[in-house]
Order: C-alpha cells, then sequence, then structure tokens
C-alpha cells in the first residue's frame, strides 16, 4: 500500500507537467495529421482527401517542397560542415584558458542574444547594393566586378542568407561545447602533457573524444533549426527570387495566408515534424555506433 500511495504521489506531481506536454506538443500534431487529410480553406467545412495532399506536396511543381526542402538541407550542411567546426575550435582554444576569455566569450556570443529580426536588417544593411557594406569593401579593393545585387539574384540569395545564419549562431554552439571543454578533468589533460602530448593532440585525443555528447548535441540542434529555419529568410528575401530561397516553414506561411489552403498547410507541418524526428535519431544512431 505504501508503493501504491508513493507511486499515486509521484503521479499527482507529474501530472501537471503531463498534462502541459500533451496539450501544447502532442494535441497540436494530432490536430495537424487530422487536418492534414483535408481539403479545407480555414472557414468552411472541409472535404475529406486521404493523403492526397502528401501526394501533390511531392509531385506537383507549384507547390515546389522539394525545392524548400532541398534550401533548408543546404543551410543544414553549411551549419554542420561550417558553423560547428567554427564553434568547436572556438570552444578549444577558450578553454585553454586565454587571457580576455570571459571578454570573447561574450562578444562571440553576443550574435545570440540580439533579435533576429534586427540581424535580419542589419545584414541587409550590408548586403545593400547602393550603400552596403560589401558591395563598397569589393570597390574599396578593386573588385567591383564581384558586386551583387546580393539578396536579389538567383545564384547568391540563398548563400547571402547561410552566411549570416551560421555567424548568429557560432557563439550558440561555442558555449555549449565550451560547457564541456571547461568539464574535462585537468589532471587527464596534464597527464597528457607529461607524456608528451601536444596541446593540439590533447584536444583531438582527450577533449574531442570526452565532449562527444554535446557535439552530437550541436549537430541535432543545427540540423533541426535549419529544417525550421524561418526569420532571416523571410526578412532578407521573403523566399524569393522566384522562389528560389524558400524553405519549408515560408512555403507554411505561404500555404496558410496567402493561399487558404490549411490542409496543404497541415501537411507540411507534419512533414517537418516527422523530418525533425528523423534527422534527431539518424545523427543520435551515428553518434552511439562511433562510440561502440
Amino acid at each position: 500500500m505504501k508503493k501504491l500511495g508513493k507511486g499515486f504521489t509521484i503521479f499527482l506531481f507529474l501530472l501537471p507537467a503531463l498534462l502541459l506536454f500533451i496539450g501544447i506538443l502532442i494535441a497540436p500534431i494530432i490536430v495537424s495529421v487530422y487536418r492534414s487529410m483535408y481539403d479545407w480553406n480555414g472557414f468552411s467545412e472541409g472535404t475529406f482527401i486521404g493523403l492526397q495532399n502528401y501526394k501533390e506536396l511531392f509531385t506537383n511543381g507549384s507547390i515546389k517542397f522539394m525545392v524548400s526542402l532541398k534550401n533548408a538541407l543546404l543551410i543544414a550542411f553549411f551549419s554542420v560542415f561550417v558553423q560547428l567546426p567554427i564553434s568547436l575550435l572556438l570552444a578549444l582554444l577558450l578553454g585553454r584558458k586565454v587571457k580576455g576569455e570571459r571578454t570573447f566569450l561574450s562578444i562571440y556570443f553576443m550574435p545570440v542574444l540580439i533579435s533576429t529580426v534586427v540581424i535580419g536588417q542589419l545584414w541587409l544593411k550590408i548586403y545593400n547594393p547602393d550603400y552596403g557594406l560589401l558591395n563598397r569593401f569589393l570597390d574599396a579593393v578593386n573588385l567591383g566586378n564581384l558586386k551583387h545585387v546580393w539578396v536579389g539574384e538567383v545564384g547568391t540569395a540563398l548563400g547571402s542568407i547561410i552566411v549570416p545564419t551560421i555567424w548568429q549562431y557560432i557563439g550558440y554552439h561555442m558555449l555549449l561545447m565550451y560547457a564541456g571543454v571547461k568539464g574535462v578533468s585537468v589532471d587527464l589533460r596534464e597527464a597528457a602533457m607529461l607524456d608528451g602530448a601536444t596541446k593540439s593532440q590533447v584536444d583531438r585525443y582527450i577533449v574531442i573524444p570526452i565532449i562527444k555528447p554535446i557535439i552530437r548535441v550541436s549537430v541535432i540542434f543545427a540540423v533541426t533549426g535549419s529544417l525550421k529555419a524561418y526569420d532571416l529568410v523571410r526578412i532578407l528575401t521573403e523566399g524569393g527570387p522566384f522562389q528560389t530561397t524558400e524553405v519549408p516553414s515560408t512555403l507554411l506561411e505561404n500555404m496558410l495566408f496567402l493561399r487558404n489552403r490549411y490542409g496543404m498547410g497541415s501537411t507540411i507541418s507534419v512533414m517537418l515534424i516527422v523530418l525533425c524526428f528523423a534527422f534527431a535519431l539518424a545523427i543520435t544512431a551515428a553518434f552511439r555506433d562511433r562510440e561502440v
């Protein structure tokens, strides 16, 4: 009876959090799955069409979901293979107790604290074809032939989104990895140094293997965050030019608020949820295999 009473008490304490979890996460997902099987404009009675929205999503060229997914995956690629290595390098360097360590941490983390809307406006000024810093710099170094309308040309628009995305979140991942680096035992470092290991060898063979769980979390955050990218794309290009920088979130917005296709919008949201979970599981499995 005591065990039963203890279990019931634990259940009562967990119940508010469980109800909150179901109400905020599980219930909306179920509703989205349900709505994705309807042709619904958000106002009138919807028509049940089964999996027709999913079929249209992958076959209808006017929706361009595959283009938006490709763009999101490109952002994820550069986030993982450019952003995270820079973050790791900074974390390792700062973890060596360099002079002004706290100051550097604050400077690198500052972009994370700034609103994405502000960052988007800042980079719009940098990319401005008339008075932007980037084109003015190219003029100053006699590379005026490389000047572009950066966010307005098909060939440069997506890159113009990737660069500020990488810049903004370098400090975020650096701080996660820095916490892991500082948690590595000083005794391990000193023992390796006494055995003749250099600082770079200590980082490679001792520190990085120890902080692999944190690196895994950063990879998951980088990939899923790229799949959910919205703010900078909306501010810098609004999915243009000619939908070449469309990502799933901006396509979702387009379907809901411009075309009044709430059923298709729900379908895109379901696909985003599935993709985020799938990538998170795949990354976890990949790191587990390496650890074995």
